[in-house]
């Protein structure tokens, strides 16, 4: 049976245990991903010397995403799922990540893009102290598995040109897989809006300007073509949410 936690607000289950680890999941009409998703993250997660905790946040999904994840079997990991019935993949985030109480807290995209093992590094640099660490598909070392559509491609190079003056020396914002000390996460996540997926240039700038360092670490990445991102829809949204943070007074 999988062990599902009840202290998150919405969680389901009986218990919430104190672990080192929360890893947030959000997830909008994910079923037909998840469940190998979470039993890839499960698998890995086990064999770690951290505990950890699995948190799925349900950002108003039509389909049976709740359910996939209550019928996980999660071994020794928790495993939870959250509501967030505020639209968009920030909101999703900042509301997993808001109910953290781990030392470390962090999100991953549902497709799996980047390598779960990334995490064996993660940890090492947040327990070494590190602010923030965060993957990327363009530092120095990455490399692209599966590369993205064309468009997609000339998007995110327009899209990074336009975040770098944002969150200095930083060359990959968006790499869903980014990780923090609790404390510096909800500091920052106090001063965010928004709500989309220019959330993650917002959170990193946020980090930065408390005087935080982002560090980065180059990964293998893979192209999902599943995945719930609309060019059109949700890419013309995301420029004008970026756009928004070059307006004075935004911090």
């Amino acid at each position: 049976m999988s062990r599902c936690v009840l202290g998150l607000p919405g969680a389901v289950g009986p218990v919430r245990r104190v672990v080192d680890l929360e890893i947030v999941i959000p997830a909008y009409n994910e079923a037909a991903r998840l469940p190998a998703t979470l039993r890839a993250a499960v698998a890995y997660l086990d064999e770690r010397p951290w505990r950890t905790r699995i948190v799925v946040v349900d950002n108003g999904s039509v389909d049976d995403t709740a359910e996939v994840v209550r019928g996980v079997e999660a071994g020794g990991v928790d495993l939870a799922v959250i509501g967030c019935s505020r639209a968009g993949k920030g909101a999703a985030v900042r509301r997993g990540l808001s109910a953290g109480t781990a030392a470390f807290v962090g999100f991953v995209d549902a497709d799996l893009s980047t390598p779960l093992d990334t995490l064996t590094e993660v940890m090492s640099r947040l327990r070494w102290g590190a602010p923030a660490v965060v993957a990327s598909r363009h530092a120095p070392g990455a490399r692209f598995v599966r590369a993205q559509p064309l468009g997609r491609r000339l998007g995110g190079a327009v899209f990074r040109a336009l975040a770098r003056p944002l969150v200095v020396g930083v060359r990959d914002t968006q790499c869903g897989f980014k990780f923090f000390q609790r404390d510096v996460v909800h500091a920052a996540l106090r001063r965010c809006r928004l709500t989309g997926f220019a959330f993650d240039v917002e959170l990193l700038r946020q980090v930065q300007a408390a005087g935080r360092q982002v560090v980065e670490i180059p990964v293998a990445w893979t192209d999902d073509a599943r995945t719930t991102f609309h060019p059109v829809r949700d890419g013309v949204a995301t420029f004008v949410s970026l756009l928004r943070l070059y307006r004075p007074g935004v911090a």
